[in-house]
């Protein structure tokens, strides 16, 4: 019994040595992912290039397939107030950024199957920055999360609708090595 765990333990142990976060140049991730931000909640998905040993750049995209509404007064012809939801339309549902990585994993003496990479994103809200966070179980396959904020958006002072996707923003999916 003790060998058979024994020998168990080895082959996991094998198949998670081959998993790499990042690889360096060259190197090509997808990544899938739920989107979460006050208000709303979406997909995300986003591809990540290797340009060098620790850099990459790439894109990413999201759609709130679910937004709260903002409120709004509207007056009918006597001056009696309503309150009226107005929905959010697909331009503030839609992100799409460019990002740029640092890729610090083998930097900081994380295992190969991790990687950590705060990284700059501009997209068509905001100018903003990310961590990020992958751990692959597989050469293929494995696990992420990554945080956001804006530093400069686009529409100055937001409120409402305008508010999704310059705001904090919280993704966490699966990873892929292409």
């Amino acid at each position: 019994m003790i060998k058979r765990i024994f020998t168990l333990v080895l082959s996991a142990s094998a198949f998670l040595a081959n998993a790499q976060a990042y690889k360096g140049k060259g190197d090509i991730k997808a990544q899938v992912a739920a989107s979460i931000q006050s208000g709303g909640t979406g997909i995300h998905g986003s591809a990540d290039f290797g340009l060098g040993q620790n850099f990459s750049i790439g894109f990413s995209t999201t759609y709130l397939l679910s937004a709260d509404g903002e409120f709004s007064y509207k007056y009918d012809n006597l001056f009696f107030p309503t309150l009226e939801e107005n929905e959010p339309d697909f331009y503030e549902k839609f992100d799409a950024k460019v990002r740029f990585n640092a890729n610090l994993g083998s930097v900081i003496g994380l295992p190969a199957s991790m990687d950590v990479y705060p990284g700059l994103n501009l997209g068509i809200h905001n100018f903003g920055t990310h961590i990020g966070f992958r751990y692959f179980f597989t050469d293929g396959f494995g696990v992420f999360t990554e945080a956001g904020i804006p530093i400069t958006k686009f529409a100055g002072n937001t409120y409402g609708n305008e508010n999704y996707h310059n705001q904090f923003v919280f993704n966490i999916g699966a990873s892929f090595n292409l």
